[in-house]
């Protein structure tokens, strides 16, 4: 299996979140989504990445905002970046993905969400941490909202977002969007022939 540590506030995670779903198909394995709260990570082993978002203009940055227009280009994406609201509390939205995957049959709908946060946040620039916003995106993915709103205010519900998060840390990453095969961790969109490389190791291991 492909373990996939996400957070919806990263244009890089839109992009795995894309790529990762025809990988697996073709490879037949199952990707076991582990949502995160990326804010939680940086402020625990990543403090340097708010330094370097100082200064957008600097060549490393120029580079990296060419990087994500030609990555999303090449997936059929329109990402803007960065949103006009960036960074986004997306603590909601993140506990919201881990209550709909209480219903074991929700994964379309799961998915459905995901995929719309990700779009409303960096297609059309809404700040998903707001309510109306998150409300209209479970609308989009077949979801009850008030039954969202309880959900996510379940404790149940934020200490396992936490958990998944330390857990993400204890294991070793720094960012979003991080896989793991077995124990071994790869991070970043641009580090899925890596990903698939490790699966096929995995599948030839009697």
């Amino acid at each position: 299996m492909i373990e996939f540590f996400f957070d919806c506030s990263s244009p890089w995670t839109y992009l795995a979140f894309r790529n990762i779903q025809p990988l697996a198909a073709e490879l037949q394995v199952p990707i076991v989504w582990r949502p995160v709260l990326v804010g939680g990570i940086f402020n625990s082993v990543n403090k340097g990445i708010y330094a370097a978002r100082e200064d957008m203009n600097s060549p490393k940055n120029r580079y990296m905002l060419k990087d994500v227009k030609d990555s999303a280009r090449e997936a059929g994406l329109q990402i803007a970046f960065p949103p006009k609201v960036f960074p986004v509390n997306s603590v909601k939205a993140m506990r919201g993905c881990i209550w709909i995957a209480q219903d074991a049959q929700a994964q379309s709908r799961y998915l459905a969400f995901v995929e719309a946060t990700f779009a409303a946040y960096f297609t059309r620039e809404e700040d998903i941490s707001q309510d109306d916003v998150l409300a209209a995106i479970c609308q989009q993915a077949g979801i009850d909202a008030a039954a969202f709103q309880a959900g996510i205010s379940q404790p149940a519900i934020k200490d396992q977002l936490k958990a998944n998060t330390d857990e993400a840390i204890r294991r070793g990453a720094f960012g979003s969007p991080t896989f793991f095969v077995g124990d071994d961790m790869y991070f970043g969109n641009d580090r899925l022939a890596l990903v698939r490389s490790a699966v096929l190791r995995a599948k030839a291991t009697p």
